[in-house]
């Protein structure tokens, strides 16, 4: 059934499908927006006890409902500076090493670091050696992204793509999947050195956004890159650990990259673990500023 699965989403005109569901899901005439909330929430069976609007139809959109902010202190973000925190609520897909230029996706396929990032090379030997943790959103899940560790902007990719499923039963059919995605990718500059996060499209996704440039896909199919570092007339975008740095508009997958010898993930994680924004996932690695000297000879 599985293989049957993907199948299907070859020959499904994947692009046009999630456009038309994000119209849909973007609707404010009420019996269809409602409708859309009312079945969500009944298949689901959401806790709408922790959000910040507790009444499902009170939204005004289907994305609205969808990526609903969740009350002040609903997930603690965990305060040792020395730890990296889980970006968002879901499940590890797969975590690891990069190996020789690859990220392992599952059942064998792996995917090439340098495509995943847009293609550029010399970006990608940030990373080689590194560290990857593929998060994946259900639909059931807190569909907002918040930061693992403090970070400024350096540069934003998008990445057009192909909009496969990214379940499961997919992610073991499909070669390559996460690659061939279309994608946003943020890389930020760290205590930790630099990390990538990269937010994957899928099959009836109808928008990727992020907190300083807004809904940044979908886009016309070519790569585009924006450099946040040699921009003097602008502020610095500069996020703390635990703040929102993007969101779905339904669900997808969230993939994690940090440099060689930086971040060492925590042993309780593996393929299938849980995931909830704000609990720890990692340990810095990273060399510590030496402190002061506090003795005289």
């Amino acid at each position: 059934m599985a293989r049957l699965f993907a199948l299907l989403q070859y020959l499904i005109p994947q692009h046009l499908l999630s456009r038309l569901v994000g119209r849909l899901a973007d609707s404010r005439i009420g019996w269809i927006k409602n409708s859309f909330i009312r079945l969500f929430h009944r298949i689901y069976g959401l806790n709408m006890a922790e959000a910040l609007e507790p009444e499902p139809t009170a939204y005004p959109s289907f994305n609205a409902f969808f990526t609903r902010a969740l009350k002040p202190g609903a997930r603690p973000i965990d305060p040792d500076p020395t730890r990296l925190v889980c970006p968002a609520d879901g499940a590890v897909s797969q975590l690891g090493p990069i190996d020789y230029g690859r990220i392992f996706q599952a059942k064998g396929h792996s995917y090439s670091l340098t495509t995943l990032i847009g293609g550029d090379v010399e970006l990608a030997k940030e990373f080689q050696n590194g560290q990857f943790a593929t998060i994946y959103l259900s639909p059931k899940d807190y569909h907002r992204v918040h930061m693992p560790v403090d970070g400024r902007l350096r540069q934003m990719i998008y990445v057009p793509g192909d909009l496969f499923s990214v379940n499961n039963a997919t992610v073991s059919e499909v070669p390559n999947l996460f690659a061939r995605n279309e994608r946003l990718v943020a890389i930020f500059d760290t205590a930790q050195g630099p990390m990538a996060m990269i937010l994957v499209g899928a099959m009836i996704v109808a928008g990727i956004e992020t907190v300083w440039a807004g809904q940044v896909a979908p886009k016309p199919r070519s790569v585009e890159r924006v450099d946040y570092t040699g921009n003097t007339s602008a502020d610095p975008i500069v996020l703390a650990k635990g703040d929102e740095m993007g969101r779905f508009k339904l669900g997808s997958t969230v993939i994690l990259l940090f440099g060689e010898d930086q971040i060492e993930w925590l042993q309780q994680y593996g393929s299938g673990t849980a995931t909830r924004l704000g609990e720890p996932l990692a340990q810095s690695r990273a060399p510590k500023p030496d402190s002061d000297q506090t003795e005289t000879e």
